[in-house]
């Protein structure tokens, strides 16, 4: 551990020149390397499918090759908790109702809108690969893909590497097919088909193709593994795991009172005994999914090290939307506005981050792409909505920052009125949704960090006003004028 905090400590200030290099050069490449371009830094980008932050706190590995040497953003949340419009965010850095990706398949989105509307012509794989970036996917791409108007072999654009299930039963883990650089090759039901395994050693192989690049060539590698989606199938050395294990038991599991919420919570039924038990056994899962996801972060990082890239690698850690466990009797899912759902792990580590650095400031996952092109010394297109992250790398809290995020969900014409919503989380630890039935939600989380009890109908007149004007600004807001309507403090306008 010290030999690690200290070459993270010694690249702050290696960092600091680097980024404001960054920030100055011409992407323009004359005759030989720029400083930028012989400076900047690799990307390695890990997002897990469904984790919840208290999932989160049991990858020991994680926390301390990720986490202890670097920064965890601890207030870090997901604006639509849904796994496609998730990812075409972290693609973009665009809220849902700009990428107008809002589920995971259909009219409303998946792969095949993404792919029609023509959004793969624009995302941070694009920009990085156009400055001169090695760039790579390996696993989970977007929901539904590929489709039939793209083909089964369709690669879409800024990716040199790509290896993405195509075909089968990725889920599963087995017996499915993948597009590896535009050749489809089958995978059966052998121990060592498990995806996740494969996944990690391409990955690795990537990793290892990369370090024999010249200095002005990074790399930016996005490993997403399906891992700990349903049905939650870890690899088979996994499966004896936690014999013992059970959900957590927070005030909010199979909450008793949930008179003052809205009709949607109060028509679900209370957990009985073997909800519960079904909740446990899915539980136990989940863990096992996670321990392997822990070993696999580890095996990167030590192929990162043995091959001589760590100490110039940026390492991000994160999830696509967190996951219910019981909690206000929701059994398992993550379309919800509550904290479960919303909250996502976010760790990072690399060059600038100090060791044990922790920011509370809100951030988001349209917030990724910025970032990375910063990392870059890349332009970002004017349709951006979120922010680099940079800024939060060291030093003192910005004086300009996101106070409140939206919250977005899917549209009535697949939840109905009563599961819609929009909302916002502040930084002032509040929690306020609006449906489109006319019900809503207020959560002052300092005093209620459970979210045990609605004060929607009681709260003041004029915060309820400000709040839902404040709703109303953000979700008919795009760029740096829904960054502008972010930073006015929640309940002020």
């Amino acid at each position: 551990m010290k030999p690690e905090r200290k070459n993270s400590t010694a690249a702050v200030n290696i960092s600091r020149r680097r980024l404001t290099l960054a920030a100055s050069a011409s992407l323009a490449t004359p005759a030989g390397l720029t400083a930028q371009e012989a400076t900047r830094s690799n990307i390695l980008f890990i997002c897990v499918d469904d984790m919840d932050y208290g999932l989160f706190q049991h990858m020991a590995q994680v926390q301390r090759l990720v986490g202890t040497p670097g920064m965890e953003c601890a207030n870090h949340f997901i604006s639509l908790t849904l796994c496609c419009p998730s990812r075409a965010t972290m693609l973009r850095g665009q809220f849902g109702h700009n990428t107008d990706i809002v589920a995971n398949g259909g009219k409303f989105g998946g792969f095949n809108k993404f792919f029609q509307d023509g959004l793969e012509s624009s995302t941070i794989a694009t920009w990085l690969q156009r400055s001169g970036y090695r760039t790579g996917l390996v696993g989970k791409y977007l929901n539904d893909y590929p489709s039939e108007a793209s083909g089964k072999t369709h690669v879409p654009p800024g990716w040199n590497t790509w290896f993405v299930p195509n075909g089968g039963d990725e889920y599963g883990q087995y017996n499915y097919d993948v597009n590896d650089d535009g050749r489809t090759v089958h995978f059966g039901s052998r121990p060592q088909d498990h995806f996740n395994d494969v996944m990690l050693q391409r990955a690795q192989a990537f990793l290892r193709d990369a370090a024999s690049d010249p200095p002005g060539r990074p790399f930016f590698l996005y490993v997403a593994p399906f891992l700990p989606h349903e049905p939650f199938t870890a690899p088979p050395r996994y499966l004896s795991l936690f014999p013992d294990v059970k959900a957590p038991r927070p005030p909010s599991f199979n909450e008793a009172d949930v008179s003052d919420k809205p009709v949607w919570v109060q028509r679900l039924p209370r957990l009985d005994a073997d909800a519960i038990r079904a909740i446990d056994v899915m539980y136990r899962k989940r863990r096992q999914c996670t321990q392997a996801l822990d070993d696999m972060v580890a095996a990167l990082v030590s192929t990162l090290r043995s091959t001589g890239q760590l100490a110039n690698t940026i390492v991000v850690f994160t999830s696509d939307n967190g996951f219910f466990h019981g909690e206000h009797r929701i059994p398992d899912d993550k379309r919800r506005a509550f904290e479960e759902a919303i909250r996502a792990p976010l760790v990072m580590r690399g060059p600038g981050i100090p060791a044990g650095r922790v920011v509370r400031e809100l951030t988001a996952n349209a917030d990724f792409a910025p970032t990375f092109a910063a990392i870059a010394g890349v332009a970002t297109p004017t349709f951006v909505d979120g922010r680099s992250l940079v800024p939060l790398f060291s030093g003192g809290p910005p004086s300009r920052w996101r106070q409140s995020l939206l919250l977005e969900s899917q549209p009535p014409e697949i939840n109905g009125p009563r599961l819609s919503y929009s909302g916002l989380r502040t930084a002032q630890r509040q929690s306020f949704v609006l449906y489109n039935s006319g019900e809503g939600e207020f959560y002052d989380l300092r005093l209620d960090p459970y979210q045990l009890q609605n004060r929607y109908d009681s709260m003041r007149v004029a915060l309820k006003g400000a709040l839902a004007e404040q709703v109303q600004a953000l979700k008919n807001a795009r760029g740096a004028a829904l960054r502008r309507a972010e930073e006015v403090p929640a309940g002020t306008r």
